[in-house]
């Protein structure tokens, strides 16, 4: 069972108790979109680093979709849609007009230089 199949155990229970419409549960059982990317990066040394990111948007329901961008060198897409299921919770229970959205790149960013100093590349 991967993370995200193990945070769908206590929205199934959630669900349950609630005896929520089956078509809204099978709405929220699901991310609305998920991405990944390449990312081209110019580093200090003057070499590119073409770095992996992930971002997936749980549920725009309540509004629009928050959540930041973990940099991690073992972060997956399975996290970060976890991690933007979580928010939605988050944000729901809260009663927020916000939605759940999360993002991450794989890299070490205690390799780095100084990541002030990326540069961006377009993709070609």
């Amino acid at each position: 069972m991967n993370l995200f199949e193990m945070a769908q155990i206590p929205l199934n229970k959630a669900i349950e108790v609630m005896k929520l419409d089956p078509n809204a549960a099978a709405i929220i059982a699901c991310p609305e979109r998920t991405l990944e990317v390449s990312i081209p990066v110019k580093m200090d040394d003057g070499t590119t680093k073409v770095f992996t990111g992930y971002r997936s948007q749980h549920s725009t329901i309540m509004g629009p979709a928050k959540g930041g961008i973990r940099y991690h060198q073992s972060v997956n897409m399975d996290e970060v849609k976890t991690l933007a299921f979580w928010m939605t919770c988050k944000c729901a229970v809260a009663n927020l007009p916000y939605g759940g959205g999360k993002g991450g790149i794989i890299v070490d960013p205690s390799k780095l230089l100084s990541a002030k100093k990326w540069i961006f590349l377009p993709l070609i």
